[in-house]
């Protein structure tokens, strides 16, 4: 038996949701009055109303596209609107392989780290920059360490010079609880 009250609502009777217009509009669905043309063969045909245009891309067996909405009048062209939706996503897709994604790498050191160990780190961070990944230095402190500040600033310093070829400083080496942070970017990423 079911308990007295409401019904809740049952999931699968959600309203229908409008489709995402994911693309240059097209044909009616230009909503400007009057648009400027450029036919199939890339010719400019003038200024004319949004039905004209249609007229004129059915002649062609195409579709009149709306390329650059924010010009006045808006730009449109008689064209395949499918084989230019494919060459959009092609050019995004292209341009997204071109560009290089800026990782942040850290580097966590201590006031009482030994050469060896320094050096380790240190050519870590170069094939870092060198890459072209931004790198945080951590200084981390424990105990009795914080009262020797001092240690931490100094190496850092040492690190900054060190790599002074390599990277420059985007956030200078400060405070934040127990331990000191530093950020260095890579002067010239390899794309």
């Amino acid at each position: 038996m079911r308990p007295a009250g409401p019904r809740p609502p049952r999931p699968d009777r959600r309203m229908p949701q409008r489709p995402v217009d994911d693309g240059p509009r097209m044909n009616d669905q230009i909503r400007a009055e009057k648009v400027r043309v450029v036919d199939a063969d890339g010719e400019m045909r003038g200024v004319m109303t949004v039905r004209e245009g249609i007229a004129l891309a059915e002649e062609y067996g195409l579709d009149l596209v709306e390329v650059s909405p924010n010009a006045d009048p808006p730009v449109c062209k008689v064209l395949d609107h499918g084989k230019y939706k494919y060459e959009l996503q092609k050019k995004a897709a292209e341009a997204r392989k071109k560009q290089k994604v800026v990782d942040l790498k850290e580097v966590k050191l201590r006031p009482g780290i030994e050469k060896h160990d320094y050096e380790v780190k240190l050519r870590n961070a170069t094939r870092f920059l060198e890459g072209g990944d931004k790198v945080k230095f951590t200084m981390r402190f424990r105990g009795r360490e914080m009262a020797h500040q001092e240690i931490g600033m100094n190496l850092l310093k040492r690190v900054k010079e060190d790599l002074a070829l390599l990277g420059k400083v985007d956030m200078e080496p400060r405070f934040e609880g127990r331990q000191i942070m530093m950020i260095l970017s890579p002067l010239n990423a390899k794309v």
